[in-house]
């Protein structure tokens, strides 16, 4: 039996906030700001028409206000100061993990992972993606049943705030589909007047003509539509991702109503960072490809507006799995959509370079990225619970690149995931595969310290670049990959998703000879230095280098401008011999410091000269003023 806890039923207590779950209705009632008021009544008007758009707009009031009676004086004072150019600071790294992913029969995982969290990551990770937490029918979480409770086997909402005391939280807001054994569901298969039109329903899978399906865009090659048997007879529905996960409907506004509640009860929760999984298909509309379209960026401006008014501090996250040129617009004008966007070119382009000892792509494109402002800017992660993603760089890599990439792969160990491209072909899609084993062919005559090195040296490129680091909860460790995983579950992406049993883990992290204790402590003691560094805040300057295809080296200069720090790490498997002038840069600096090594150089007229073994990564900081 597991452990049983007592439900904290009257609050929510945290360092900085004491969350009252019973509203006060005593204080001012909120009135929402005349500017805030027409941005979200346009965005209504455009997506529902004048009519209805009057009608709505008072049940956002409603629940803006609803969840304003929530917040103490503290918070709302508190909010007043926030600055959002620093909603985020380098000391901002995110572990992403599902819940159970360290396992102890006698206690529910989320307590499991508080006690690792706060024993291993709490000087370390000071924000925590627990992945969808709540009831779910497939799709390893992804398919909810029930938005607004949390899944017994994991827990209870207690230990959510628990975790709350000492990290900050993202939570998933899946809000593009449903369960199909969910409520809603249930209720639409039972002609429940109130469900009819919460979901993509035809009569026919001939209601779609093959010219639209044809310019739909499909992340999955199951069926894009499902029979389903209702009261009324047979129904087809709209399924982007899989047969048991239902695409909600935001053609009705009573969708979005119930989505924007769902939204605030999170941030009520404890949510600082809401991720809007698969975001990029929320919207359909036949004679589209039913993704990017206009109506979703409204929805997530629109969800932007109402948090900037009642939850100033929490931030959107999208996650999109689309071509660089997609993904960024998800931005906005830098003030009005999302706070920060998944950079999912950086995965694919940093497994490439560590695969042919050449930076050349990565560096041509990191040296293209910008942020459209101070409130925004890039979720830098490796890996997930998903795989890497190839999509974001088919217009970066060339078609041959990519296929070596997925050769290597299969070579590595790993699987691939193929989408339909809609025209009776197929093509990778995301390599399944943990990033260690991709950067690290076991069968290779190779120490593990070297591969070790490598890995490290990989993974520290995610945390310089501008943004806030993200690490999914398997790369802390090294795993490689579980192939038995795959066979067991019948799917490629078991192959990132072991779980642990606490005891076995805390043996591997306590043992100075395995990979998990080397790569954890070599991680700690990489983010350790980063987060002291102002020069990694998201804001500070970058300047990517062109210093030959051995090498990737980015300058970050603090947002005041007196701190420097010098970049490089050798992607190569052999010794190189770095010379460059900083003078290039209007640098002419002569004392520096590896942070890495607490090595002290001198550099004449700022000519830098270095010689780096494979793999060694440098940080060498400065004081401009």
């Amino acid at each position: 039996m597991r452990k049983k806890k007592k439900v904290k039923a009257n609050s929510i207590k945290t360092p900085d906030r004491f969350y009252l779950l019973e509203p006060d209705y005593k204080r001012e009632i909120y009135k929402i700001p005349d500017e805030v008021e027409k941005k979200i009544y346009e965005k209504l008007r455009v997506l529902y028409g004048e009519n209805i758009a009057k009608e709505y707009y008072k049940e956002v009031e409603r629940l803006m206000k609803v969840h304003y009676a929530h917040k103490t004086m503290e918070m709302i004072n508190s909010e007043k100061e926030f600055a959002p150019e620093n909603r985020f600071t380098q000391k901002d790294i995110i572990l992403i993990t599902y819940g159970d992913l360290i396992q102890n029969k006698n206690h529910y995982p989320l307590e499991i992972l508080r006690e690792f969290s706060e024993k291993y990551l709490k000087n370390t990770i000071n924000t925590i993606h627990i992945l969808p937490f709540f009831p779910y029918s497939s799709d390893r979480g992804f398919s909810i049943t029930d938005f607004e409770e949390v899944n017994p086997e994991l827990g209870e909402w207690s230990d959510i705030e628990d975790l709350k005391v000492d990290f900050k939280l993202m939570f998933d807001g899946v809000f593009n589909h449903i369960s199909s054994k969910s409520k809603w569901f249930q209720e639409f298969l039972n002609m429940n007047p109130k469900y009819k039109d919460y979901f993509i329903v035809f009569s026919t899978k001939n209601a779609i003509s093959e010219d639209h399906l044809k310019l739909i865009v499909r992340p999955r090659t199951s069926e894009l539509l499902t029979h389903y048997f209702t009261l009324d007879g047979e129904r087809v529905v709209w399924t982007t991702f899989s047969p048991d996960q239902i695409d909600l409907n935001y053609k009705n506004p009573e969708v979005l109503m119930r989505m924007i509640d769902i939204l605030l009860f999170y941030i009520r929760k404890g949510a600082d960072i809401v991720r809007l999984d698969a975001v990029t298909y929320i919207w359909t509309e036949l004679g589209t490809s039913c993704a990017h379209l206009k109506e979703t960026h409204l929805i997530i401006k629109l969800f932007r507006d109402i948090l900037d008014a009642v939850a100033k501090p929490v931030a959107l996250i999208t996650e999109t799995n689309v071509p660089h040129k997609e993904n960024i617009e998800y931005f906005g004008n830098g003030y009005d959509e999302a706070q920060m966007v998944y950079n999912f070119a950086l995965p694919p382009l940093v497994l490439f370079t560590f695969l042919t000892g050449n930076s050349r792509k990565l560096t041509e494109w990191a040296d293209s990225l910008e942020k459209p402002s101070d409130q925004a800017t890039y979720f830098n992660f490796l890996d997930s619970h998903d795989g890497i993603g190839v999509m974001p760089v088919k217009n970066i890599l060339t078609k041959e690149e990519i296929d070596m990439m997925a050769l290597k792969v299969l070579e590595h160990g790993g699987f691939i995931s193929y989408k339909d491209n809609g025209d009776g072909t197929s093509s990778p899609y995301e390599l399944n595969i943990t990033w260690y084993s991709a950067i690290n062919n076991m069968d290779a005559d190779e120490d593990d310290d070297f591969q070790i090195k490598r890995f490290m040296a990989s993974r520290s490129i995610a945390l310089v670049l501008m943004g806030v680091p993200g690490i999914y909860l398997h790369s802390f460790f090294g795993s490689k990959n579980d192939s038995d995983a795959v066979l067991e579950e019948g799917y490629t992406r078991a192959i990132n998703r072991k779980t642990f049993k606490r005891e076995n883990l805390l043996k591997l992290l306590n043992d100075e000879t395995t990979t998990t204790y080397k790569v954890s402590k070599s991680y700690s003691e990489l983010i350790a230095k980063r987060i002291k560094e102002k020069a990694f805040h998201p804001n500070a300057k970058q300047k990517v280098l062109k210093i030959g295809d051995s090498f990737f080296s980015v300058l970050r200069i603090s947002i005041d401008n007196d701190e420097i720090i010098f970049i490089v790490v050798n992607v190569t498997s052999c010794k190189q011999h770095l010379v460059y002038n900083l003078r290039n840069e209007g640098f002419s600096l002569e004392n520096w410091k590896d942070l890495i090594s607490e090595r002290e150089y001198k550099f004449k007229y700022g000519l830098i000269k270095l010689d780096l073994e494979p793999y060694d990564i440098v940080w060498l900081k400065s004081l401009i003023n």
